[in-house]
């Protein structure tokens, strides 16, 4: 049985396997590792890892190919880990249903950081339970928007009636934006909300690329959204 909070590595190099589970499990992680992407998708079927650091350049399936696999098993947050470090690079890895992006070479300290901000958020809302209210608390507090449906207690969300999947990334980013309509948020505030993290240089194109893949999956005509609007120079809304 894998324990409680794990990690599985992808990377085809023996050497940096290594050091990203020495370096993880003396933060008291449980690390596991798969050479290819085709073990990766054997592990990840018959265990629930709680993160995913996949590597891009690898024999047999790719990163991105592995990381749609994956995405098919699981929605445990997946970190991808590589020396491609282009915009491109990471718009295709957010594309395939990546949570976070991190080059190589990387710090040490800063593998560490995204990767309890990763299991944290995916550990306090995989399949949590809807909680008891009182009878004060009124009903749950689904949110309904022309044709989008967003139910918090089961974090489920509806387009016309059709279940939309989401990663849990794109989950948050809705939620925070449809809660609080008409409301400008910067990349910023979208960012450290979301990831939980400080901001940092190239955070404002992650955030980005996580909006453009949300509105693929909930706008009627993604390249016109009517749902999440740019308001340039300041940030996105809600309307």
């Amino acid at each position: 049985m894998v324990p409680e909070t794990s990690i599985l590595v992808v990377d085809d190099n023996p050497e940096i396997r290594e050091i990203i589970r020495i370096l993880l499990e003396a933060e008291g992680f449980f690390v596991a590792e798969a050479a290819n992407g085709d073990s990766a998708a054997c592990m990840a079927a018959e265990h629930p890892f709680d993160l995913f650091i996949l590597d891009i350049m690898m024999p047999g399936p790719n990163g991105y190919q592995t990381c749609r696999r994956l995405r098919e098993l699981t929605n445990a947050p997946i970190l991808f880990l590589s020396a491609r470090t282009t915009d491109n690079d990471k718009t295709l890895g957010f594309s395939c249903g990546g949570d976070d992006y991190l080059a190589k070479p990387f710090s040490h300290s800063e593998l560490v950081g995204r990767a309890r901000a990763l299991i944290r958020r995916y550990q306090v809302y995989q399949g949590k339970t809807p909680q008891k209210q009182d009878a004060s608390a009124g009903q749950n507090q689904n949110i309904c928007i022309r044709h989008l449906a967003i139910h918090t207690d089961s974090r489920t969300v509806f387009s016309d009636g059709t279940p939309v999947e989401l990663t849990d990334t794109e989950y948050e980013l809705l939620t925070l934006l449809a809660s609080h309509r008409k409301q400008i948020f910067s990349a910023q505030h979208l960012y450290e909300s979301v990831w939980n993290e400080p901001y940092y240089y190239g955070a404002s194109n992650t955030v980005m690329v996580h909006i453009r893949n949300l509105r693929k999956k909930i706008e009627k005509d993604p390249q016109n959204p009517a749902l999440i609007q740019t308001v340039w120079g300041k940030g996105y809304r809600f309307v």
